[in-house]
């Protein structure tokens, strides 16, 4: 009996244990089965038809090498030239009576940025009428000596001393003149006994007020920094580009480049001139671009991001219109018909140099030269795709 109780509890051990082991099976094969159909990624596609396919103005085409360029990394900052920049300093020191501008004021060449008094610009205009009218002294004085002299009665020396002075008072008299002038002074006002009390300060270009460093009532010496006036019509863009990379670069070529306000927004311009000496930390040249259509927003000083284009290669690209992205993968879309509809699938492709709307691709895996692919509406076929199933596309 007690056998038999031992041969009974094996037996269900065993048929227990296969059980178990039926299920682990059964469990390990659902696990990889669901495993598989987790990695194993599905191919998509969305379906047109003939309808919508004209709807969309799908453009369908095979892929052909593009002529695209070569790029060479330049930074740097806008600049303008030498002459599109003014410091306004007084010729002669004087107290300030009035200013006629503030910051960001656009000025014209000749305006008036401020007026200044002193003693001193009364004292330049009474000294030029003192000349004046010794001039016309002595112009009587060698008229006299002069008919004295040819009719042999005066000395030629004494003759002689009177042309000298004559001669040095019209001298003294056209400094005095010129002197008024850098003033602002018309000379003919003061003949006729017009003193000015003040003297205006005039901008030397146009461009707009960059800085303005007085105050009403200050007194400023001579040669000192009043005004910073800049014109930013001639803005450019001053790039550094390195010795390795200075072979390749010539006159005329574009450059494509943003700045940091605006770092979506990319801008053309074309090197105007490439610098002769080399900086030495880092040993770079100076390469200056004519911006193309200057915006009114581009300020000196600005950092630039640029690439110049140095070369022309072939390479397989595709109008943007044809690149869609989807969680950081780019993708376009291979067209087959299907009797009267359109199937299209998304074959992920990476990214390379973009120009003009145009961007460079490189497929991850092969494809033949004869597919056809959508060279438009990417980003709906995408958006299709994502909506699921249902709705005119398949998986």
């Amino acid at each position: 009996m007690k056998l038999i109780n031992i041969l009974l509890v094996t037996i269900s051990l065993f048929v227990t244990s296969c059980a178990e082991n039926k299920e682990n099976k059964t469990s390990e094969e659902n696990s990889t089965k669901n495993s598989d159909t987790t990695n194993k990624p599905v191919q998509k596609e969305v379906m047109l038809t003939s309808a919508q396919f004209e709807a969309l103005d799908m453009k369908i085409d095979t892929l052909n090498k593009r002529m695209m360029s070569g790029f060479v990394e330049a930074n740097g900052h806008l600049e303008v030239p030498p002459q599109s920049e003014a410091t306004v300093t007084p010729v002669i020191g004087g107290n300030v009576t009035s200013i006629e501008v503030i910051e960001g004021d656009e000025v014209n060449k000749g305006s008036v940025l401020a007026y200044l008094s002193h003693p001193d610009i009364i004292k330049v205009q009474t000294d030029y009428i003192n000349t004046a009218n010794r001039l016309q002294f002595l112009q009587k004085d060698f008229e006299r000596q002069k008919k004295l002299y040819e009719e042999g009665v005066g000395s030629g020396e004494t003759f002689q001393k009177a042309e000298s002075e004559l001669e040095s008072a019209k001298g003294h008299l056209k400094g005095m003149e010129a002197q008024l002038r850098q003033l602002h002074i018309n000379p003919s006002s003061i003949r006729n006994g017009n003193i000015q009390q003040q003297i205006p300060v005039l901008s030397p270009i146009n461009g707009a007020i960059q800085k303005v460093n007085i105050k009403t009532g200050q007194f400023v010496e001579a040669r000192s920094n009043m005004f910073e006036i800049i014109n930013t019509h001639h803005v450019h863009a001053d790039l550094m580009v390195f010795e390795k990379d200075v072979a390749k670069v010539k006159k005329g070529q574009k450059v494509y480049f943003n700045i940091a306000s605006q770092p979506n927004k990319e801008m053309e311009a074309s090197i105007l001139s490439i610098g002769k000496n080399f900086e030495q930390d880092p040993k770079a040249l100076h390469v200056h671009a004519e911006i193309k259509d200057r915006k009114e927003n581009l300020v000196p000083g600005m950092y630039v991001r640029g690439r110049i284009a140095v070369e022309d290669i072939k390479t397989l690209a595709v109008p943007e219109a044809a690149l869609a992205k989807n969680a950081d993968k780019f993708f376009i879309f291979r067209a087959e018909k299907e009797g009267e509809d359109w199937s299209f699938k998304p074959l992920e492709v990476s990214t390379g140099a973009r120009e003009n709307e145009w961007t460079e691709i490189k497929f991850l895996n092969e494809t033949t030269p004869d597919s056809r692919f959508a060279l438009n509406n990417a980003y709906y076929l995408m958006a299709e795709m994502n909506k699921g199933e249902g709705g005119g596309h398949h998986h």
